[in-house]
């Protein structure tokens, strides 16, 4: 459990940043210093505190969201003058309020983040400094050249800042992914925005001034789990009459006359059911505009065969793949691919087995014991699988489980089952089993299967061109498919692969003749 981790984390030479995460987010006892109180007067340094228990029993992505809701609303950051306590969300929802009053929007961009989000505190006055980013954004928008305009206006706003002015960039990527985790904000070009279904939360949490409490008092409330809002039964109903009169207005369908709405935690359930038809019915508009991003979902192939990294199309818009979250990406821009290539008749969310964040970029790979992605066509299904294994253990850790998920996909579909294996490298000995594909099912009837392992990049090849052509259909994807195998009995797999490489390279290629073979 989370102790382990810790345990495991401590002996390394993350330790410090493990321990420091844990203690800022209520999961352990944090230290209490000499002239703040007594540590046993809160509990034992480093033990798993009940607001730590609690997140341990989160078992959905919005429990997730609202345990990091619940911490980041304790004020336990110091202000300069040593004696008061502030919470960065709170004061950064208050300035992106008073922004949306001025402006009637709340975003705010990445620069204006890092020069005057991040970077500023409850002893700046709020007016100010949103007076700062207004005169920041309008004096950027007449800027010719953006990037030279922000290391100026870094090197300026640096010189009245006490700390290094790399911090100015450098961290405020990872400190809006913190905010983000809130599920208040969520991302707006490569900056910030307030969630509109959470707006209402957001100005009951938002706070201008600091507290002077004793740091204890505040220590006390997050190890025991900060209260919300939305605990209280009025602000609940609030939130959710405000859900429901913003779902009508779109005319979304739903139903919660059998649900109880008596205690606020009721209210809150019935409010969790809505947001998650509201992230459905989103869904379902961004599976639709997927096949108009096929350049974007091509590059963050690119960034994945070369191993992660960012890439900036401009100031305001850039994509990346953290390198510790290659799987998830993969997994995603396939999922991604499929949607664009479109005329599944299963739902975008019924496809995938990972969870998706509120920008609709993934939060984890998906769970053990089922395949990755389900594509149901019309005539035929295909079920792609894919793993950042290179080595000869891929074939070890792939080669059951592919063929058997396509086993079972064979068994449950009364259509055609397709498999597509992806990898950015296909070891030999993975292609040798898939070449052969038999399976015998629990009652020993023998299977053969249609399965295709393919490189990213072969993949890529092909999508890109289909878009090209202007024909991108899963029938098309199926043709590479049955192309790829029917020489499948007579190669060995070495020369499999190699004739897979030209058939992708050949229903690429330009010329008209070769076209038609497609």
């Amino acid at each position: 459990g989370l102790g382990d981790v810790y345990k495991r984390q401590v002996s390394g030479s993350h330790a410090r940043k493990w321990r420091l995460m844990f203690a800022k987010n209520g999961f352990i006892y944090p230290q209490v210093k000499k002239k703040d109180g007594q540590q046993e007067d809160l509990g034992k340094l480093d033990d798993i505190t009940p607001f730590g228990r609690a997140f341990l029993n989160a078992d959905n992505y919005a429990a997730v969201q609202e345990c990091f809701l619940r911490a980041m609303s304790v004020e336990q950051f110091p202000l300069p003058d040593g004696e008061h306590y502030f919470s960065p969300l709170r004061w950064l929802l208050a300035i992106m309020l008073e922004l949306e009053k001025r402006t009637g929007s709340s975003e705010l961009s990445r620069i204006e983040f890092a020069l005057w989000g991040h970077t500023t505190n409850p002893s700046y006055d709020l007016e100010s400094v949103v007076d700062n980013i207004l005169d920041l954004r309008q004096r950027r928008a007449a800027a010719p050249a953006k990037r030279a305009f922000d290391k100026k206006e870094i090197a300026k706003r640096g010189e009245n800042y006490d700390k290094k002015s790399d911090n100015f960039l450098d961290y405020s990527d990872m400190n809006m992914r913190y905010l983000r985790i809130s599920g208040v904000l969520q991302r707006k070009g490569r900056g910030l925005m307030i969630v509109p279904t959470k707006h209402i939360l957001a100005e009951k949490i938002a706070k201008v001034t600091a507290s002077k409490g004793p740091i204890i008092e505040q220590y006390r409330l997050l190890c025991g789990g900060a209260p919300l809002p939305t605990d209280n039964v009025d602000v609940a109903k609030t939130l959710l009459d405000d859900l429901m009169k913003q779902m009508k207005e779109r005319h979304i369908l739903f139903d919660i006359t059998d649900l109880p709405l008596d205690t606020a935690a009721e209210i809150n359930i019935a409010r969790r059911r809505l947001e998650n038809i509201l992230a459905q019915t989103d869904e379902i508009q961004y599976a639709k505009d997927q096949c108009n991003q096929w350049q974007e979902i091509r590059d963050y192939m690119s960034l994945i065969i070369k191993g992660g990294g960012k890439l900036v199309y401009d100031e305001d818009n850039a994509i990346e793949v953290p390198k510790d979250e290659m799987p998830a990406y993969l997994e995603w821009i396939l999922w991604r691919a499929a949607l664009a290539i479109d005329h599944m008749i299963n739902e975008p969310y019924e496809v995938r087995g990972f969870k998706l964040d509120s920008d609709f970029l993934p939060v984890s790979a998906a769970g053990g014991g089922k395949g990755d992605l389900y594509c149901e066509f019309e005539d035929f299904t295909i079920l792609t699988e894919v793993t950042m294994s290179t080595s000869s253990r891929q074939e070890a850790m792939e080669g059951e489980p592919v063929r058997r998920h396509v086993s079972d996909a064979v068994l449950k579909y009364d259509k055609p089952v397709y498999g597509m294996f992806i990898a950015v490298r296909i070891d030999t000995n993975t292609a040798e089993t898939f070449r052969h594909g038999i399976w015998y099912t629990k009652d020993d009837a023998k299977q053969r299967l249609d399965i295709v392992p393919l490189t990213l990049a072969q993949f890529q090849k092909y999508f890109v061109a289909m878009f090209e052509a202007d024909k991108a259909t899963p029938e098309k994807l199926r043709d590479l498919i049955v192309k790829c195998e029917s020489r499948r009995d007579i190669l060995e797999a070495p020369a499999w692969k190699q004739y897979i490489d030209s058939t992708c390279l050949l229903y690429t290629s330009p010329s008209p003749r070769d076209r038609s073979v497609s």
